[in-house]
């Protein structure tokens, strides 16, 4: 089977998943489908008999599908992935209910000609007591994760299949019904059923997140970098902090069946109050909270606040009650004041006019922008990393007719921008096409509105395209063709209507060559291509120096004395635009009161890469420039190194807080003296 390189191997995600408390490499379980056997025996089915192939009737499989509608919608995003990784293995993905009636399934064309001929497909039963020991029916009978191979089917009909499936359960533990891949015999391979049960357990978490529309979630697992991926705990409460439901991962971690849950709030299984949310919650960058289990096992949790307004306020009015646990609430009528340089800020609006300044390349760009603007042509903007991909598309959108529609109206056309390389890939898919209500993990209630649709009326701005999934390609380009987007686990068209600019640093054409890119989505987004040059290729620099002072700290900001400018201009600048933008906003924020921004000013592994004096310090006071006649530069950098070492006895942090550079700056310096 193919698989996609980019994804994390199944062993590295399901190595701390509860769902491999049996073996995960996908070997059949013998003693099981020996106790099916004997079951398929019992019901009077023959071996060699013709399978009964009745499948529902239309109106029959209408209702059943109803009644299945949640599970559908919730699956059938996560079935579109799964077939992406087997596509062209003479396989399919099937759905089924809680009673083996097939819902839904994706194939590759070959092969489901050969499956309809066993009736695999929706309306198809696939019982136990119907079709005897097969993966779908022995899955719902064991209620567990089962592999039946070639001659382990009961049947003779069935034998040339090669079935891996897996029970999708709700929030209370009941069985909704299977996920399945089923293909010929020839093509089985061992690492089918972890795919299936890695996306067994992504449509319960699914469902769980769609289940209660007013709670407070936490996701948790012991390794911070596992929170936020599909081996995740997820563990739901009440407003008022009442248990309300768990996956399986949450189980397992927990040590607690969902019977023994029940009993529990946030407080006795965290042991904290729940306030502590709360407080960490209002954080504008929260990060990572850490708790301890009721077993004394520390864990890294995130959580997440989807309650309405009602039941937050009430919430936090009880939080603020108890003393000691919230800050007051900030002054509401009174905005807080602005760091100096925020300012002072004067950004000028985004025009192509603005970023003409004077070199050759940038405005023969420009003048053939400016003849494609408006007329339904996608752009594709290509270059290196930071040489201002997307300040180039903010300009596009700022010459539109589409934003000089609006730019007097109460709002402006929108500018959406969406990085691809960004976004998990497990969200870009709801990200970019929007989500109905619980068609995700994390949902918002009622759903949420895609990037695409964001951006109707305005400007679409992909930025490095060439990290798109593969399978979302293919999505991408029928919403280009057809002007329309469907949510997430909805039937709802969307039409849509927007200005394509696209960006990337990968060279598409070679991508597109080798089937790492579409090639017709290629085509399609490459309207006019335009190369952005880099930074140290063009002869403006010193114009786009004085744009950004000006830009960042408005027209009485110190600009670069002589010393400082000569290093500028000198300079390779292997982080382009984007680290020049950086470099002149740290240097006015150093020299922040200051007539002029010199070289001391300026950061120090910008300085070490153009060989100049660092910014090193002794206590308060800066290392100015040396004396012609006295010891080099690098001599001064070593004797203020050594000073601050012989008085921190050689403890190097110490020495690198008093100096205000790193301690890796140190490091090397030390390994350049042969210390």
């Amino acid at each position: 089977m193919q698989y996609q390189a980019n994804r994390p191997s199944a062993g590295a995600l399901l190595g701390t998943s509860p769902l491999v408390q049996a073996s995960t490499d996908g070997v059949p379980d013998l003693q099981a489908i020996e106790r099916s056997h004997q079951r398929s025996s019992s019901y009077g089915i023959m071996r060699g008999q013709r399978p009964d192939l009745d499948s529902l009737s239309r109106a029959d499989l209408a209702q059943t599908l109803e009644a299945n509608q949640t599970l559908s919608g919730h699956a059938r995003p996560v079935m579109e992935t799964l077939y992406d990784q087997i596509r062209n293995t003479h396989s399919m993905v099937i759905l089924s209910d809680a009673e083996g009636t097939i819902l839904h399934t994706l194939g590759d064309s070959d092969f489901l000609a050969k499956a309809d001929r066993v009736a695999l497909g929706p309306g198809g039963r696939w019982s136990e007591q119907l079709r005897g020991t097969n993966a779908i029916g022995t899955a719902l009978f064991e209620q567990k994760p089962t592999t039946v191979h070639a001659q382990q089917h009961y049947l003779d009909a069935n034998r040339f299949l090669t079935c891996s499936a897996a029970p999708i359960f709700d929030h209370r533990g009941q069985v909704l019904g299977v996920l399945d891949v089923s293909g010929e015999c020839g093509s089985f391979h061992k690492h089918t059923m972890a795919l299936v049960r890695m996306s067994a357990q992504m449509i319960e978490n699914h469902l769980l997140a769609g289940s209660f529309p007013d709670c407070i979630t936490l996701h948790f697992h012991s390794r911070a970098e596992f929170v936020g991926t599909l081996v995740e705990g997820i563990v739901s409460f009440t407003p008022g902090g009442r248990f309300l439901a768990a996956n399986r991962s949450a189980q397992f971690q927990l040590g607690l069946t969902l019977a023994a849950l029940q009993s529990h709030t946030f407080a006795s299984l965290f042991g904290v109050p729940l306030s502590l949310l709360f407080e960490h919650h209002r954080k504008a960058a929260p990060g990572l909270l850490e708790l301890c289990l009721h077993n004394g096992i520390r864990i890294h949790g995130r959580a997440e606040l989807r309650l309405r307004d009602q039941h937050f306020q009430a919430a936090r009015e009880a939080v603020i009650d108890a003393p000691g646990l919230l800050p007051p609430a900030p002054n509401t009528t009174t905005p807080p004041p602005s760091p100096p340089q925020q300012r002072a800020r004067h950004q000028r609006r985004p025009d192509l006019q603005a970023l003409d300044t004077g070199d050759v390349r940038m405005s023969a760009i420009i003048a053939k922008l400016r003849r494609v603007i408006d007329r339904d042509i996608p752009i594709l903007i290509t270059g290196e990393t930071g040489t201002g991909k997307e300040w180039l598309a903010q300009a596009i959108h700022g010459d539109s007719a589409r934003f000089g529609a609006r730019q007097n109206r109460a709002g402006a056309a929108p500018f959406v921008a969406v990085n691809c390389s960004a976004i998990p890939e497990n969200l870009i898919e709801a990200e970019l096409f929007g989500y109905e209500d619980g068609a995700f993990t994390g949902a918002r209630r009622k759903g949420a509105l895609g990037k695409i649709a964001q951006a109707h009326g305005g400007t679409l701005f992909l930025d490095e395209i060439g990290d798109m999934p593969l399978a979302l390609q293919g999505r991408l380009l029928r919403v280009l063709q057809e002007r329309a987007v469907t949510p997430l686990g909805s039937q709802r068209v969307i039409p849509v209507d927007f200005a394509l600019v696209c960006a990337t640093n990968q060279p598409l054409r070679e991508m597109a060559a080798r089937h790492a890119f579409r090639e017709d989505l290629y085509y399609r987004i490459n309207g006019l291509q335009v190369k952005l040059p880099a930074l140290r290729d063009r002869s403006d620099l010193p114009q786009l120096i004085e744009r950004i002072l000006e830009d960042e700290g408005g027209p009485h900001a110190p600009r670069f004395d002589a010393q400082a400018q000569a290093l500028l201009l000198a300079s390779h600048w292997p982080g382009n635009l984007r680290q020049l933008a950086n470099l002149v906003r740290t240097s006015l924020a150093m020299a922040e009161g200051e007539e002029a921004i010199g070289p001391h000013h300026l950061p120090d592994d910008f300085l070490e890469e153009a060989g100049a004096p660092g910014a090193l310090h002794d206590g308060m006071h800066t290392m100015h420039a040396v004396r012609s006649d006295c010891l080099s530069i690098q001599d001064n950098e070593w004797a203020a190194i050594e000073r601050a070492l012989r008085t921190h006895a050689g403890n190097v942090s110490a020495a690198a807080k008093a100096l205000g550079v790193s301690r890796n700056t140190i490091y090397r310096r030390l390994k350049s003296r042969g210390h």
